[in-house]
């Protein structure tokens, strides 16, 4: 890309949400460049398990969130830790979240986060058919699986809600389950099958949104880092380690980098909006006893997925800022989890040991629209743990929002402003 270029849309950061929403713009007609700061898919698109769940809508912020919290404060291998910190943009990031930390916000947020899923759901679908995403997609659903009757009984809890918003449920009891399911250890207390769940492979289905990107014309720079952007009469201007680059419209979906970047693009209210949560994942060589679909082991909160060549051991909630460690313990917690429900919990070989940030807002609701105050300048943040099952929905309803389309999707809930 020569210095001084000048493009029609610069979308940055390459991850999941970025290269979506890249190509939704492309089949709209635009003319994309996107730059990534890393490589294509380093982010937290890379380890994550690959599920798409409309049935994960409730919100972490709910009516028992602050007592687990509490709770775990100082078990640092917890599923949900939140290290003690004064850091005043993540004191107000967990003010705001605690505020919502009750009935009504938690069904509201479900809500906004099922209809983008869903919708999100079917275009994954479509996208992989059309373009022939070579990702290792399925549609056998989803289970969750428990060891006490306690944590059935207090998921059963949140079934109207979900059978409300249209979600498909089945529930097991321990026995019925465990005679369809012989990867379990015997106890299993209950299950809930998700039927309308899918997963697919994350790193090779973002490798293969950048691929069909660059198949339709857009441009992908790695390595290329934004350090600025200004207006002039013409639009926009991004100073970047590659050069200037003058742009009709920008989109900004750097996940959990964006709060470092407030400051960058003017908007500094994003230091409060959105907090790193920091997830891990394991992932092995197959064992030779697989689930026969991917699961959430409800207790220790281990997801549990699978793929030609791969096995992965994920999930997981740390908020400890922008700390990059890789914490062994907390990789160790995955392993006891699964080895607490699975009879080979583990694949005969590491091939990796992951962690990464997700990009939690403050209402668990991304930021998909306009960015208040800067004409031009286009926001898709803040998926949480749904960037991957989120993508193409996000994508195609910012595309729609750019291009003065109506979108299919009601952008409301959706619009940064909320947060300003």
């Amino acid at each position: 890309m020569a210095a001084g270029a000048t493009v029609d849309c610069l979308v940055v950061g390459a991850g999941v949400s970025g290269l979506a929403t890249a190509l939704a713009l492309v089949e709209a007609g635009r003319d994309v460049t996107v730059i990534e700061a890393g490589a294509v898919g380093s982010g937290a698109s890379h380890g994550n398990c690959g599920t798409l769940t409309p049935s994960h809508a409730p919100p972490l912020a709910g009516p028992g969130t602050l007592a687990r919290v509490l709770r775990w404060m100082f078990t640092p291998d917890a599923p949900l830790y939140v290290k003690p910190s004064l850091s005043p943009s993540r004191l107000r990031w967990f003010l705001g979240f605690a505020r919502r930390c009750n009935a009504r916000d938690y069904a509201a947020s479900a809500r906004a986060k099922y209809a983008l899923l869903a919708d999100s759901r079917q275009r994954i679908a479509d996208w992989i058919a059309r373009h022939g995403l070579d990702c290792g997609f399925t549609e056998a659903g989803e289970d969750y699986v428990f060891r006490t009757r306690r944590a059935l009984d207090a998921e059963l809890e949140d079934l109207p809600l979900l059978r409300a918003l249209g979600i498909d449920v089945e529930v097991f009891d321990g026995a019925a389950y465990e005679a369809q399911e012989p990867a379990l250890k015997p106890g299993v207390a209950g299950a809930i099958r998700f039927r309308g769940d899918a997963a697919l492979r994350p790193d090779h289905y973002v490798s293969e949104l950048a691929r069909v990107l660059r198949l339709r014309g857009g441009h992908v720079f790695e390595r290329c880092q934004l350090r600025g952007l200004a207006r002039d009469r013409h639009g926009l201007v991004a100073d970047t380690s590659r050069g200037r680059i003058q742009a009709r419209d920008v989109v900004l979906a750097t996940g959990a980098w964006a709060p470092l970047l407030a400051r960058t693009v003017g908007l500094r209210w994003l230091r409060g909006a959105i907090q790193p949560g920091k997830g891990y994942s394991i992932t092995y060589a197959p064992p030779a006893l697989l689930p026969k679909r991917a699961l959430v082991l409800i207790e220790p909160s281990v997801c549990v997925t699978s793929w030609r060549g791969g096995y992965r051991l994920g999930s997981t909630m740390e908020f400890s800022g922008f700390d990059d460690s890789l914490n062994e313990r907390r990789l160790g917690a995955l392993e006891r989890g699964a080895t607490e429900f699975l009879r080979q919990p583990t694949g005969p070989e590491v091939q990796e040991k992951w962690c990464g940030w997700r990009p939690m807002s403050r209402d668990d609701i991304p930021l998909i629209g306009r960015a208040p105050g800067q004409p031009g300048l286009w926001l898709n943040l803040g998926h949480g743990m749904m960037g991957v099952g989120m993508s193409a929905g996000g994508g195609q309803l910012l595309a729609d929002l750019i291009s003065g389309r109506a979108p299919d999707l009601d952008p409301a809930p959706f619009d940064p402003a909320r947060f300003v």
